[in-house]
């Protein structure tokens, strides 16, 4: 029962995170006085950064529902943040 709501946690934290970092990056971008195509690029780059960071807390989350520790965890983390960016 735990894992479960760890999980669901896990995932609404995700999903205001990704909110927040699309505001963050606009404000980055208007931080650094960028417009047109260079904005577009600086914001595509900054929110797959995010994406994939709050990928990978949320596979490093499951990886320690599984107890998964040393090799097995970073194989695991490593595929589960691949196939979340895709």
């Amino acid at each position: 029962m735990k894992k479960i709501v760890f999980a669901i946690v896990a995932l609404f934290l995700l999903s205001q995170s990704a909110y927040a970092a699309d505001e963050a990056c606009d404000a980055k971008a208007t931080e650094k006085k960028l417009a047109g195509a260079a904005k577009n690029s600086f914001l595509k780059k900054c929110e797959k950064d995010a994406k994939i960071t709050a990928a990978k807390a949320g596979c490093d989350a499951k990886a320690a529902e599984k107890n998964l520790k040393g090799a097995a965890k970073n194989s695991f983390t490593k595929k589960c943040v691949t196939d979340a960016s895709k």
